[in-house]
């Protein structure tokens, strides 16, 4: 499937619109980004192994850890990875719902969940209902 970075970034903007919105007003000082594939830096911070995918990556400060002394702070960045979501993604619906999936994953850890909590809740409910 091929996908012009406009298009990308517009499933992206339809993806923040379906999901629940009090979360996504609630981003303070966070920039959502995209690449075509992790840098090598990403890489090493996320642990990739040569084969590993990374669909997207939390950079930052969670709110849960933000105390007083929270100012004067460069954004925190979401960016999710264009190559490895199209690598997975065989229709445009699954697509979407990958950009989807990944924008919530990625928007839980600014919230202070972790991996263990976000794959919890991503077996026990739909994606689009996580935030809610």
């Amino acid at each position: 499937m091929n996908l012009s970075d406009d298009e990308f970034d517009s499933l992206i903007t339809r993806a923040m619109d379906e999901l629940p919105q009090k979360y996504i007003k609630g981003l303070e000082n966070v920039a959502i980004v995209y690449a075509d594939d992790p840098d090598e830096f990403q890489r090493i911070k996320a642990q990739l192994t040569e084969n590993s995918l990374l669909f997207g990556l939390y950079e930052g400060i969670p709110l849960t850890k933000r105390g007083i002394g929270y100012n004067f702070v460069l954004p925190d960045k979401i960016t999710l990875f264009k190559n490895p979501i199209l690598f997975v993604s065989h229709t445009p619906e699954q697509l979407f719902e990958q950009i989807k999936r990944t924008l919530w994953h990625e928007i839980a850890h600014y919230y202070g969940l972790d991996h263990d909590r976000i794959h919890e809740l991503e077996h026990r409910i739909k994606p689009t209902e996580q935030l809610q």
